[in-house]
C-alpha cells in the first residue's frame, strides 16, 4: 500500500513536467482588447468551428502574432480584415459579406427548407389521395362486414 502512495506522489511530482508556458499577452491591454475583438469574429484555419481568439493551434497563435504586428503599426480594424481575407479568403470570417460568390451560402440553407417543406407537402398529397382512393375492402369483404355488423346488433 505504501508503494502506491509512493507512486501517486512520484507521479504528482512530475506530472506538471508537460505542460506548456501560458501564452504571453500584449504588453499593451488595449492592443490585446483590440485584438481579442478583431480575433473573435473570425475562423480558426485549422479547427474551422472555433473563433481565432479561442483556438490553441500553432496556426491560430500565429495569426494573433501577425494580428498584434498590425494593430501596433496602427491598422484599422476593417485593414486588418482586409489583409486576413486578401491572404486566406472569406472563409476565414464568420460572417462572410454578401456578394455573388456567396449567394449560394447565405440562400442555400433557405432554399434547402423550402425545398423540404415542398417535397413534405407533395408527399403527404399523395399518401392522402392513395388512402382515398384505395378501396380497403372487396365486395364479397364488405357484405360479410355487414352481415357481422346486423348479427352483432340483435
Amino acid at each position: 500500500m505504501k508503494s502506491f502512495y509512493a507512486l501517486v506522489l512520484v507521479l504528482l511530482a512530475f506530472g506538471g513536467a508537460n505542460a506548456k508556458e501560458a501564452a504571453q499577452l500584449a504588453e499593451d491591454p488595449v492592443v490585446e482588447q483590440r485584438l481579442i475583438a478583431i480575433s473573435e469574429e473570425m475562423r480558426c484555419l485549422v479547427c474551422q468551428n472555433e473563433s481565432l481568439a479561442g483556438s490553441r493551434s500553432d496556426l491560430a497563435n500565429d495569426l494573433r502574432r501577425e494580428l498584434r504586428t498590425l494593430i501596433k503599426q496602427g491598422k484599422t480594424d476593417a485593414e486588418i480584415r482586409e489583409f486576413m481575407v486578401s491572404r486566406y479568403g472569406d472563409f476565414v470570417l464568420y460572417r462572410p459579406p454578401v456578394k455573388p460568390t456567396t449567394w449560394l451560402l447565405w440562400a442555400g440553407p433557405f432554399g434547402l427548407m423550402i425545398l423540404g417543406v415542398g417535397a413534405l407537402f407533395v408527399y403527404l398529397r399523395r399518401r392522402n389521395t392513395d388512402i382515398a382512393t384505395d378501396n380497403l375492402l372487396t365486395d364479397d369483404e364488405r357484405m360479410r362486414a355487414e352481415a357481422m355488423f346486423k348479427e352483432g346488433g340483435k
